[in-house]
């Protein structure tokens, strides 16, 4: 990006510009000073946007120090009040961008006078509760050198500890559609103070089905023109421009396209193997010590189970998951991944988007996926943050009618090879 480019974001007329104030004095002995990141041309720095000091203090703490397309992009127009519609596949750190700038905002402008228990500030909607609950974890962690509010309502979670966070001084609130109308209805949640909406994933709320409940909530918040929205969307569809256009006012649209540069710095391979030899490729692959943290991928429920199975059989720390799977115990295992207390991760591709797990060393796809989208989010699951990644595909038969399209879809030839000599 110029340095014209970023001067150049339209002033929103709608609502006052927000006043940028002076940084206040630590509360801590840490300052600016010791988070020093050298100015590089065409990057924009967190400090290029005078955030709070608790919220870079934060930052610093996570390790961020440039940031991503979507970020810069997104914290230009919305640190000045004004709507965005961004259209940013996962692993992009769309994420933090609307974090950053509801915390920016919240830490900037104190709640109103008498604000009532159970009426969120800001307000984010995602389609699955394990997104749900990583932009939780995420915006928390942001959150932590200030005494901002975050809670998370979700469907298959503990409903009366989930209703007596409610009952406490909220900032920002995060929930999936069901459980948030159920709260709602039993008038645990009011949220007509929204002050900030944001809708994550928009198009797999469509898929998903979602939609009818989303307007049922958004009816409940303030007009457009009265609040601040934020919608991402993996696709700009017909039907998801539609809904922007009825849910924000006068949007910014960002469209970061849709490559795998874009999510990571990821090595890709494709292994051409017979169907029949997939298996053992894999139980050699991930008998390799330099195999760290490992999620493969297959298409359907009984497929993973099977690898499951496979590879507990072989001696390999593993775990699954899939739609079969309760969700507490998807929880869960997540958390063990996460943690390193499993090496493997077989998973449906239920896995495959809004999960944010640091330190994946490789992703597998034992099959290829029929969705070239896919793809793209499933080994965004590696090199995340500026890490290094692998991806491993293995092509057989079957895959091989699938690969052209996703070779289409990413603008990329991917080279294919034969597996290393003694993996089969």
């Amino acid at each position: 990006m110029s340095e014209s480019e970023k001067t150049s974001a339209p002033a929103q007329n709608r609502k006052p510009k927000r006043r940028r104030r002076k940084p206040r004095k630590s509360q801590s002995n840490w300052d600016l000073s010791q988070f020093q990141v050298p100015v590089v041309a065409g990057k924009w720095r967190f400090h290029d946007f005078d955030l709070p000091l608790p919220l870079m203090r934060a930052i610093h703490a996570l390790g961020f120090e440039y940031c991503t397309p979507i970020q810069a992009e997104a914290l230009e127009r919305t640190l000045l009040g004004g709507d965005v519609v961004g259209k940013a596949q996962t692993g992009t750190g769309k994420t933090a961008a609307f974090l950053i700038s509801i915390l920016a905002y919240f830490l900037e402008e104190k709640a109103p006078d008498g604000q009532k228990v159970g009426t969120p500030r800001a307000l984010i909607i995602a389609p699955t509760r394990e997104l749900a609950l990583q932009i939780e974890k995420d915006a928390k962690a942001l959150a932590r050198f200030t005494s901002l509010n975050v809670a998370s309502v979700v469907g298959g979670m503990d409903y009366q500890k989930q209703r007596d966070n409610l009952g406490k001084p909220l900032d920002i609130l995060v929930a999936t559609p069901g459980r948030l109308l159920d709260f709602h209805q039993k008038r645990d949640v009011d949220l007509s103070q929204v002050e900030v909406l944001v809708l994550d994933e928009a198009d797999r709320m469509l898929s998903m089905g979602f939609i009818p409940d989303v307007k049922r909530i958004i009816r409940h918040t303030p007009k457009k023109e009265e609040r601040q929205t934020f919608l991402f969307s993996a696709t700009f569809t017909e039907d998801i421009l539609n809904l922007a256009s009825q849910w924000t006012h006068e949007a910014s649209h960002i469209d970061i396209e849709v490559t795998v540069e874009n999510a990571a710095d990821i090595d890709q391979r494709v292994y051409m193997v017979s169907d029949e030899d997939k298996q053992r490729l894999l139980i050699n692959l991930l008998k390799q010590e330099t195999f760290d943290r490992v999620m493969v991928f297959g298409n359907r429920r009984d497929l993973v189970r099977r690898l499951d199975d496979l590879l507990r059989k072989a001696d390999i720390n593993v775990a699954m998951l899939s739609g079969d799977v309760p969700q507490s115990q998807r929880i869960k295992t997540l958390e063990r991944f996460r943690e390193g207390d499993v090496q493997v991760l077989v998973a449906t591709d239920v896995a495959g988007r809004g999960i944010h797990i640091d330190d994946v060393s490789h992703v597998i796809n034992y099959t290829l996926p029929e969705d070239p989208e896919d793809y793209v989010h499933r080994i965004g699951r590696t090199g995340r943050a500026g890490a290094k990644g692998v991806s491993i595909s293995f092509v057989g038969e079957e895959d091989a009618f699938s690969l052209p399209e996703i070779e289409r879809y990413i603008n990329d030839k991917l080279p294919c090879e034969h597996p290393p000599e003694g993996m089969l």
